[in-house]
C-alpha cells in the first residue's frame, strides 16, 4: 500500500471549510506555510473523507463499500456521499470490493496493516479466515493486524488507537485507564505483532460525551515531510509534541488546535484523504 509517509497530495471534503469554519482557517493557513498540495472532494455530503474514499495501493485505488453498521440508521443516510460520483469527478478509476471496511478502521504501512475487529460485525456472510485474505490480497499485504474494538466507539476504528511509525515499530495510545478486558485484550495484540511499541498519552477522561474526540493525539494527519498534529490545549499537548519530534527526525511537527472538530468525534486523520501523485 501507499503509506501516509509518502503521501503528497490532500483532499478534503467540501464541505469542511462551511461546517467548520475556524478550524479550516487554522489548517488552511498551516498547509500553505508548510506548502502542502491540496484540493476539494467535490460535492461531499460529509467530512470524515478518510472514511468513505478509495484505499491507495500503488498505482491503483481499491474502493471498499461503504456500509458500516454505525451507518443503517435512516437520520445517517443523508451524510453518504456518492463517492462513484466524486472519483469520476476526479478522474480515477477504481477497483471496487464488495467488502464494507471504512478507511478510519485501516492504518497502514507499506506491508502492514492494522484493523478492529469490526470488521467481522460489519462482514457478517464472509467466513473470517476468507475474509482476511482477501484483504491482505487485494492490499497486497505481507501481514494483517486485529485490534480488539475500543469499548464506546461507535465507528469501531483503528486510526484513533495506533499507527506505523515505519515497518518495525508503532505508536499505540496508553489505555491504561480503559477498562481491563479491553486493556489486557489490546497490549495482548500489540505484543503478538513483534513490532516496537512507543506509548503516546491519551486523555480523553474530561470530556462530556464519549462521542467525544478531544484527547486522542494519535488521529494526527501525516505526509510526506510533515505530520500535523490535533491540540486541544490539553497538559498532554507538550508531551505529545516533544514525544512525536523525536520519533519522527524528518517532519515537521505542526500543532493544530482541533476541540471543535474533535467534538464531533473525528480529529485530523478522519477528514483527510492524502494520496502520492
Amino acid at each position: 500500500m501507499t503509506p501516509d509517509s509518502q503521501t503528497n497530495f490532500l483532499y478534503l471534503a467540501d464541505t469542511l471549510p462551511k461546517k467548520y469554519p475556524e478550524f479550516y482557517a487554522r489548517l488552511e493557513k498551516e498547509l500553505n506555510k508548510q506548502k502542502v498540495a491540496f484540493d476539494f472532494l467535490p460535492n461531499t455530503k460529509d467530512v470524515w473523507a478518510v472514511d468513505y474514499m478509495p484505499i491507495q495501493v500503488g498505482e491503483k485505488f481499491v474502493q471498499f463499500s461503504y456500509d458500516p453498521s454505525y451507518l443503517k440508521f435512516k437520520k445517517y443516510e443523508k451524510t453518504k456521499s456518492d463517492v462513484d460520483g466524486i472519483c469520476a469527478g476526479l478522474g480515477i478509476q477504481v477497483q471496487k470490493s464488495e467488502i464494507v471496511l471504512d478507511g478510519g478502521n485501516l492504518v497502514r504501512s507499506a506491508h502492514q496493516a492494522f484493523i478492529t475487529d469490526r470488521i467481522f460485525e460489519d462482514n457478517p456472510d464472509w467466513k473470517r479466515n476468507d475474509l482476511l485474505d482477501e484483504l491482505q490480497s487485494l492490499l497486497e499485504l505481507d501481514r494483517l493486524f486485529l485490534l480488539p474494538v475500543q469499548p464506546g466507539d461507535f465507528t469501531g476504528h483503528a486510526d484513533g488507537m495506533v499507527r506505523f511509525v515505519d515497518e518495525h515499530t508503532v505508536l499505540a495510545n496508553d489505555y491504561s485507564k480503559e477498562p481491563k478486558k479491553f486493556y489486557e485484550a489490546y497490549e495482548i495484540a500489540l505484543h503478538n505483532t513483534g513490532l516496537k511499541v512507543i506509548k503516546l498519552p491519551y486523555n480523553v477522561y474530561g470530556n462530556s460525551s464519549n462521542d467525544h474526540a478531544n484527547g486522542d493525539y494519535i488521529n494526527y494527519l501525516q505526509m510526506e515531510k510533515v505530520i500535523f498534529v490535533p491540540v486541544f490545549g490539553f497538559d498532554e499537548d507538550d508531551e505529545v509534541l516533544e514525544i512525536l519530534n523525536q520519533v519522527f527526525p524528518n517532519h515537521s511537527i505542526i500543532p493544530i488546535e482541533a476541540n471543535d472538530l474533535a467534538r464531533n468525534g473525528g480529529i485530523l486523520n478522519c477528514i483527510s484523504w492524502n494520496i502520492r501523485r
